[in-house]
């Protein structure tokens, strides 16, 4: 049965690689796509004429072969990033953070194929009313920003199901080739991992960051903020920081200013394990090398298909 996420990528394997702020540059996505899968760049980190620097490498490097961009709605001047997308003629656009309606048809009307980050089934509605092409669903074990209810990818994914006809990517705590045989089984098309390339060869961030994520296992990442927009990261001293705020009883607008600005840059792009903020997801706990992009892409679908062999044959 050919499968509906590489049918509507024109991609060799279901596996995208998640559009990570300070993570994912050109260099990770080329790797991914030459690798048979969907490598996106991610722009909620980059200023208009940085963008337009990777997307010109990205095509130099790939050719005809697909990629996406990520594209955080909040983002202060999306409305350039937007022109600087249509004028590279980008393929295909993952928006997120946003309502899907304000973008979607724009997009659409230039010929762009549209996917819609979501992490509750009532956006995931709403983004297919939008006429979005399909939906990534987002459980909370994901890094990163994150949904509030904190519904995790395997109740989110089959519910998802029930309800939408366009395809699903699963999102969130997925590392391996057997929880992608999982999510498969829960209905998802496609699977979209961070974590996991985080720790490669090709990803931007810092060494320092890197290396950090080897060293995290289980219960040392928390989502937190929730006041201010859910994060999943590591427990650093910087969390404690944060902890120590609730436990005073701090206000949102308290947080916001202890937050600052420019932490996620800091902790994960400049390397500071200290004041810094450390996005990743709680599979970190499974990740223990840093290797090329390629090799991670050819171990998902090897493991995933020995898996299937064996608990579905």
């Amino acid at each position: 049965m050919e499968n509906r996420i590489c049918k509507l990528f024109g991609i060799e394997k279901p596996i995208i690689q998640a559009g990570m702020i300070w993570c994912s540059g050109w260099k990770l996505a080329a790797a991914v796509s030459k690798a048979g899968g969907l490598g996106i760049i991610g722009a909620g980190s980059m200023y208009p004429e940085v963008l337009e620097v990777h997307l010109k490498k990205a095509k130099t490097a790939l050719g005809a072969i697909p990629f996406a961009v990520n594209l955080p709605m909040l983002y202060p001047q999306i409305e350039d990033l937007i022109n600087i997308i249509i004028a590279h003629k980008v393929p295909i656009v993952f928006t997120s953070a946003g309502n899907p309606k304000t973008w979607t048809e724009k997009l659409k009307s230039e010929g762009i194929t549209v996917v819609h980050v979501v992490s509750s089934l009532k956006f995931a509605l709403k983004a297919e009313a939008a006429g979005v092409d399909a939906v990534v669903v987002e459980g909370f074990e994901a890094g990163g920003h994150n949904g509030r209810d904190e519904t995790t990818t395997f109740c989110l994914v089959p519910m998802v199901k029930q309800k939408l006809q366009i395809p699903i990517i699963a999102a969130g705590g997925i590392a391996t080739g057997r929880q992608i045989l999982a999510a498969e089984v829960l209905g998802a098309d496609g699977f979209q991992i961070g974590s996991r390339f985080v720790a490669s060869e090709e990803s931007s961030a810092h060494q320092a960051f890197k290396n950090a994520v080897l060293a995290a296992q289980e219960g040392d990442t928390i989502l937190t903020l929730k006041e201010l927009a859910p994060v999943r990261l590591i427990k650093n001293p910087f969390y404690q920081k944060i902890a120590e705020a609730y436990a005073k009883g701090a206000s949102a607008e308290e947080l916001k200013t202890l937050l600052g600005r420019a932490r996620a840059k800091k902790g994960m792009f400049e390397g500071d394990l200290i004041e810094g903020e450390l996005e990743i997801g709680q599979v970190s706990g499974l990740i223990d090398n840093i290797i090329p992009a390629a090799h991670i892409v050819k171990e998902l679908w090897e493991d995933y298909l020995s898996a299937k062999k064996e608990h579905c044959y």
